[in-house]
């Protein structure tokens, strides 16, 4: 038998979307999870082994530790705004269970295994990418020095053993719906702009596009193109399988949803929109044409606009997703990405601050550059974003609070307002759940408001106070 494992996605601040499926760990300006995706297929491959996602199941730190009693193997998966609170956590697991074994994963500790073990004793080692067989090879007895892709303490030393290659076989991996039944209550996920409930899943691994501020492919997954299928990676290979995978949706009558790129043709979106496809969420970052050259986003704006003509065509409902704060931003290039997110018109937007990621090419040119800002901070002490980056004539403060006002010139415009309060008139469900959401948003902004103020604040003052005479 297995050592009895626990997959952890760590309780943190209230309401954390923390990284085990966030491309932002942060907590959002709405209640919102995405299932713990990474850690349900090594789940699935552990007799005995349980995924516990916290957050969303509004499990407490002291509840964790009592869990964690019973076990003798604990993996958590952690990210750059958790790190902090994960290890105090990991320590006082151990402290009420000296016995269990503590393995990271994540990002985080990916980018930093030296550093992360050195801030905490009670990690027993750290995964390197991805790390689905690694801890299972553990789990099943494997000693340490045996296995790919982790690190760990010997003789008072860290030790890097070689890395793992990547998975190329992804058909051998579990499916993590049996997962997601025994060990979540589905309705319990939330994302505003999706279905409620709804279930997430990969069919693939890896993105060969090169956006420089991308936490996972530079991080863990890597670029290469994988899939659950043996099919050699290629552009027009991607296009062929998806109107492939269509054709075989199609009969099952499921509504669903995926992330897409803007430079989805036409004939595969409605390949997609007959299968049953609803919604697309889709990285549109900026509407600015340098900054995504910068970024390396492979995308332009011209490919945009038509996409989402195509979108709206199709009958296809998008959401947006807008980044502030990236290399080249400006107060002008700000206005043009308001702008053009109001000239798409889609259904929903989500705008994040840019965050540089240890790890990726933003951290290191942000970091080379000088344009972090002096506390670095990622997120506030609810977890939520802040700007960590400013540039020349654009400082953080400003970039944040912009966030704000892309929110107000985009929703509230009266076609935008329109579509909110249609589904609200006839839908009582949604209109209880838009109620909910409101209220979040609104504190979170009114929150945000503060911090900018205060900010400003802070820094007039240190500008305009006088040396002291002596």
């Amino acid at each position: 038998m297995p050592l009895k494992t626990l997959f952890l996605n760590p309780p943190s601040f209230e309401n954390f979307d923390g990284g085990a499926g966030s491309r932002w760990p942060a907590t959002r300006e709405i209640e919102s999870y995405w299932y713990p995706v990474w850690l349900a297929y090594p789940t699935g491959m552990l007799e005995g082994a349980r995924l516990l996602d916290a957050p969303p199941h509004y499990v407490s730190a002291e509840d964790t530790i009592k869990i964690a009693q019973d076990y003798e193997f604990l993996v958590l998966f952690t990210s750059t705004p958790g790190f902090p609170g994960d290890i105090r956590l990991a320590q006082k697991i151990k402290d009420a269970n000296p016995k269990i074994k503590v393995g990271f994963v994540g990002p985080h500790v990916s980018v930093l295994p030296e550093k992360s073990l050195k801030d905490c004793s009670a990690i027993d080692f750290v995964c390197r990418k991805e790390f689905d067989y690694s801890v299972v090879e553990y789990a099943q007895g494997k000693p340490l020095e045996e296995i790919l892709g982790i690190s760990y303490r010997k003789n008072g030393s860290v030790v890097h053993n070689p890395d793992r290659p990547q998975i190329e076989n992804l058909d051998a991996l579990p499916h993590v719906t049996d997962v997601y039944q025994r060990d979540l209550d589905v309705r319990r996920y939330n994302v505003p702009f999706l279905l409620h409930p709804y279930v997430s899943l990969y069919t693939t691994r890896g993105c060969p596009a090169q956006c420089t501020f991308c936490l996972w492919p530079q991080t863990l997954s890597g670029h290469p193109w994988r899939k659950r299928s043996s099919d050699d990676v290629a552009r027009d290979i991607q296009k062929a399988r998806t109107i492939e995978l269509c054709a075989k949706l199609k009969p099952l009558g499921l509504t669903w949803s995926c992330t897409s790129r803007v430079t989805t043709d036409y004939e595969t979106l409605k390949a997609m929109k007959d299968a049953g496809c609803r919604l697309l969420i889709v990285g549109y970052e900026s509407g600015d044409q340098q900054i995504l050259k910068n970024i390396k986003k492979g995308a332009t704006i011209e490919r945009a606009r038509q996409f989402t003509k195509d979108c709206h065509k199709l009958g296809l409902v998008v959401h947006g997703d807008f980044i502030l704060g990236l290399p080249g931003e400006t107060r002008e290039t700000i206005n043009n990405t308001i702008n053009f997110a109001k000239e798409l018109d889609v259904e929903t937007i989500q705008v994040s601050v840019a965050h540089a990621y240890p790890g990726t090419e933003l951290y290191e040119y942000a970091t080379k550059n000088g344009f972090m800002v002096a506390d670095n901070k990622m997120v506030d002490e609810g977890g939520h974003q802040l700007a960590h980056i400013q540039y020349p004539g654009l400082p953080a403060d400003e970039i944040l609070d912009s966030v704000h006002r892309f929110y107000d010139e985009y929703y509230f415009r009266p076609k935008a307002a329109f579509r909110i309060l249609r589904k609200a008139v006839f839908d009582g469900g949604e209109r209880k759940r838009l109620y909910k959401e409101a209220k979040t948003f609104l504190k979170v902004r009114a929150m945000r408001h503060k911090w900018v103020k205060e900010r400003r604040e802070k820094t007039d003052a240190a500008v305009t106070a006088e040396p002291v005479k002596v």
